[in-house]
């Protein structure tokens, strides 16, 4: 249905986000779908001076830093028509009420799959290579041929290439790595289908089942209770000696006791962006270990890709102005199985 006037919106967020992600270009395309009031934004529903307002708010822009939206924050918005998300997952954000009472919500998760699969591309490059550990003591590296071979073999030919959830990210994954020569990809997802595994030219395996011949072990799947250590130790030992586990999905996927042990005896390597707990404790072994990369969680949106994000939020927004279909829509069971 077409609003007939401009519907009124409150950003949500904290001020770092929103100077982040709205530059005056897309401040201006915002004002062209939406009326602003005073305040425009804030990062909590409770505070004083965004109280009057809640009674009058048609749609919640949202990003990081954002209060969780209670059944009581609910209550106080019964205009509340529309919630969209310019960050990845909303699962700190909305509750059941959201579903019950019919709020269309849309977050730009599509958005950031794109730079997380592009890093895990490069993650899955260099773990051929052997690259980020070399790195750790390059000065061996050239000395001692044998030092290189501590690795395993140092190829990006004929790898076979292990990916855990099909997901948003799990499918720009399996598509990119297919420009390697003679590659494989195998698929572990309960929930995938055979015809659409197989349209990206992968193979669709049970995870203890595929785990044995891999090379990469690559993380997608979604923090859920029954997603939680789907990685220990048990298939950990199913891993070939010197394939490398990779996660930019969440640390909550690995055990990582199971995972310190492996990598610690030297024979499985990691590409680690996410961790459990994150940050590691400092008395972790990973810091220290030469086979072991560890970045801060720096595989999702930054710097001038946090537009991306926005954008696709406001292209959603524009769509529901306007009566159309969103094109990045979350319902109820979407929201069971998505990160």
């Amino acid at each position: 249905m077409t609003m007939p006037e401009k519907p009124e919106a409150l950003l949500l967020m904290d001020r770092e986000t929103y100077e982040a992600k709205f530059d005056a270009k897309r401040r201006a395309r915002l004002e062209s779908l939406v009326s602003l009031g005073d305040p425009d934004w804030t990062s909590n529903l409770d505070s004083d001076d965004v109280k009057e307002r809640l009674a009058h708010v048609d749609v919640l822009v949202t990003s990081w830093g954002a209060s969780t939206i209670t059944a009581r924050h609910l209550a106080l918005m019964p205009k509340l028509r529309g919630l969209f998300h310019c960050a990845g997952t909303i699962r700190p954000l909305v509750s059941e009420g959201f579903w019950e009472r019919g709020i269309v919500v849309s977050n730009a998760a599509e958005a950031n799959a794109v730079p997380v699969a592009e890093y895990t591309l490069a993650a899955i490059i260099m773990a051929g290579k052997k690259a980020p550990f070399l790195a750790n003591d390059v000065r061996a590296s050239w000395n001692d041929g044998q030092y290189i071979r501590r690795y395993g073999e140092l190829s990006n030919l004929g790898r076979t290439i292990g990916v855990v959830g099909l997901s948003r990210i799990g499918r720009r994954v399996a598509t990119l790595v297919q420009q390697l020569d003679d590659v494989r990809v195998l698929i572990a997802d309960p929930y995938a289908e055979l015809s659409d595994v197989a349209a990206l030219g992968a193979e669709l395996k049970g995870l203890d089942e595929m785990l044995p011949d891999l090379d990469v072990l690559s993380l997608h799947a979604p923090a859920l209770p029954s997603t939680r250590h789907m990685i220990g130790a048990r298939q950990l030992a199913l891993l070939p000696d010197h394939a490398t586990v990779i996660n930019t999905a969440r640390g909550s996927l690995i055990d990582t006791k199971a995972l310190e042990a492996e990598c610690k005896s030297g024979r499985l390597n990691a590409i680690l962006d996410v961790t459990d707990p994150e940050p590691l404790p400092a008395d972790s072994v990973l810091y220290n270990l030469q086979n072991v990369m560890l970045t801060p969680h720096v595989a999702g949106s930054l710097g001038s890709e946090l537009y991306r994000m926005t954008d696709s939020a406001l292209d959603d927004l524009e769509r529901f102005v306007s009566g159309q279909p969103l094109l990045a829509e979350v319902t109820s069971e979407s929201f069971k199985v998505s990160a």
